[in-house]
Parts: structure tokens; C-alpha cells; sequence
């Protein structure tokens, strides 16, 4: 009897087509089916054999932005939103209300608005690092220096220090410290054409500006040391050193078209002066520049003196008298390997 009722049970039921679409790995054929999805990397992936079963999935979980912990100054990573810029300070997320039709009322509305979410820190901010971007882009200087020094003024307001200094020379000096601490260094001369703040007033406040920073990466690093924790040697203030001609022949060269050969060769040189003392008591742009016209003259590719000094900014007629220096050194300084480059003649070189 009982298993007629159970024939009964089933024939009374309806008959119901199965829509469900079910994804069943095709090597496995485990079922249930063991998969799991990668939103990462876009795929749908067997767990069990690692096979790829599609790809560019589509991430279907929340997208909203959730203010619960703006209170207690935390971050929620784990919902998105525009990235935090860490060179402005604050939340960073603010309202607009935009002019609309143009009438009255949106006139009054925004200007209400303005006034009630104005901040002059951060007006500042952003008009330092407008002027500090103009600056490094009229000059083609590369971006990592721009983002550096616009970090280096940031240290700078945020401690109020230099009150009563411009804001141009604040400025121009943290130009000029980021170019060296990135390995493109700037003389005072071009820091100078390019901010139009005196070559006196820019070396004022490089000295200023290294002794601040040297304090203030000292102070940090005592804090983080009595915190029992570990100085971290790559977020710390290096201290800049001097210009040296190495440095200024690579944008030297590139500038007069050299090859690559006659720029080593312009370095090596660099380097060697020093060891040697050629050229003692030289300014780094006159070394360089002698250098140079020595190494494009023995390597066959010769630049006059006068299209030199136009890319140094030294006179052609110094650039002479520091090549005598050197080409009555030039036993001591001539590499025999760089004779067995093509073109490349002691002879080639001018005589004194």
C-alpha cells in the first residue's frame, strides 16, 4: 500500500520545466558544480581543476560609499570613491551647487555655499601647486620633480613655517631641492630664469630650506624610535649634495645632439678631472662644459666652444682656458679604451 501512495504522490504533482541554468566545469562534471568567481581578474574558475570557464565577469556586489566611520577620522576601503590626494589635508569629498538657470536665487545659493565651505589652507595649497606644475612643465622638468616639490612646500605650510617669506621663494627653492633630490639638478642661474627670483634670495632659502627639513626628519625619526618602532629609510630626508659636472653632462649632451658614446665618455672624463685635479676650484658648469668640448673632439663629433656656452651659460672664453687645464692632463685623463671607437683620434683635439 505504501508504495502505491507514493505513485499517487507523484502522478499528482504538475509537471514544472527546470529554467534553472546551471554551469558545470566540463572535465569534472562535478555536480554540484565546484566554482567559484574572480572578480579581480574577471574570470570564472573551476576550484576543483583550475579551469577557466569564462571570462569578463561582471562584478555584480554594491557599489555605494558608506559615511558611518567619517566621525571617528576612518577610512572604509572597503566601498569605493575617488582617491584621497595626499597633498591636499582634510576629507577632500564636498558638495557644489552650480549656478543653474542663472537667477537670483542660484546666485545667492552659491555664494552661500562658498562661503560656508571655504577654506583658505587648501586655497593655497592648490595655488602653489598650480604655479609649481606651470613652472616644471615650461621647462620640460620631469613630473616626479613636480610631485616632489609640491611634497616639499606641503611640509613646509603644513609646519607655518617661513611666514614671512614670499611664496615665490618658497617655491623656487623647493624646485630646486626636489630637481637634486630626483638626480636632475638645476644651477641657481636656471632656477633663476625660470622663477625670476634672485640667485641670492634662491641660495637664502635652499640653506633655510635643507636646515628645516633635516630637523624635521630628525624629529620624526625620534618619534617612530621611541615608539619602539623602525625608521623607514626611504620616507626619510636625504640631504642634498652639491652639483658635480657627472650630472650636468648627460642634459648637456642631449641638448647638443651628442651620441651616447661621446656623453659616457664626457662623464667618465667628469670623474676623472676630480680624481686628478684638472680643474679644482672650477664651477661644475665650467668643468662640464670643458668636458664636454674635450670629449667631442676626441670622439670625432666636435661642438664648438660657442655652441657650448650657449647650452652651459658659461662664456666660450672660459670654456677655453678650462680646456687648456685639461689637455695638459690629458695623458692622465685619456682612456686608451676609448681610442678604439671609430673617429676616435687623440689628434682630433684642438691645440692649445
Amino acid at each position: 500500500m505504501a508504495v502505491v501512495s507514493d505513485k499517487l504522490d507523484r502522478v499528482e504533482e504538475p509537471w514544472r520545466e527546470n529554467l534553472n541554468l546551471q554551469i558545470i566545469c566540463k572535465d569534472c562534471k562535478e555536480i554540484p558544480p565546484n566554482i567559484a568567481e574572480e572578480f579581480s581578474s574577471g574570470d570564472m574558475v573551476c576550484d576543483t581543476c583550475g579551469l577557466v570557464l569564462g571570462d569578463r565577469i561582471v562584478d555584480t556586489r554594491s557599489e555605494w560609499r558608506t559615511f558611518s566611520n567619517d566621525d571617528q577620522n576612518n577610512d572604509d576601503p572597503s566601498r569605493v570613491g575617488d582617491g584621497a590626494n595626499p597633498l591636499l589635508n582634510g576629507s577632500q569629498l564636498q558638495t557644489s551647487i552650480a549656478f543653474g538657470d542663472g537667477g537670483a536665487k542660484a546666485r545667492e545659493l552659491h555664494r552661500a555655499q562658498n562661503k560656508v565651505t571655504h577654506d583658505k589652507g587648501t586655497k593655497t595649497l592648490l595655488a602653489a601647486y598650480k604655479e609649481i606644475g606651470a613652472l616644471c612643465d615650461a621647462w620640460h622638468i620631469p613630473k616626479n620633480v613636480s610631485d616632489t616639490a609640491k611634497h616639499l612646500f606641503k611640509m613646509v605650510n603644513d609646519a607655518g613655517a617661513f611666514r614671512g617669506k614670499s611664496q615665490d621663494v618658497v617655491i623656487a627653492g623647493c624646485i630646486f631641492i626636489a630637481c637634486r633630490q630626483c638626480h636632475v639638478p638645476r644651477t641657481f642661474r636656471e632656477i633663476f630664469a625660470l622663477t625670476k627670483v634672485s640667485k641670492k634670495e634662491i641660495g637664502r632659502i635652499f640653506k633655510s630650506l635643507e636646515k628645516f627639513f633635516a630637523a624635521q626628519n630628525q624629529a620624526k625619526a625620534d618619534t617612530v624610535l621611541q615608539a619602539g618602532g623602525i625608521v623607514n629609510p626611504n620616507d626619510s630626508y636625504n640631504t642634498t649634495t652639491s652639483t658635480n659636472a657627472h650630472e650636468l653632462c648627460i642634459r648637456y649632451c642631449s641638448q647638443l645632439s651628442l651620441n651616447q658614446k661621446t656623453t659616457m665618455v664626457s662623464q667618465q672624463l667628469a670623474d676623472k678631472m676630480s680624481t686628478v685635479g684638472a680643474l679644482a676650484g672650477r664651477s661644475p658648469l665650467s668643468a662640464a662644459a670643458a668636458c664636454i668640448y674635450f670629449a667631442s673632439h676626441l670622439m670625432g663629433y666636435p661642438r664648438t666652444a660657442k655652441e657650448i656656452s650657449l647650452v652651459a651659460g658659461v662664456s666660450d672664453g672660459t670654456i677655453r682656458t678650462s680646456y687648456k687645464l685639461l689637455e695638459v692632463e690629458k695623458d692622465k685623463l685619456i682612456d686608451p679604451a676609448w681610442l678604439k671607437v671609430e673617429k676616435a683620434d687623440i689628434n682630433n683635439l684642438p691645440k692649445v
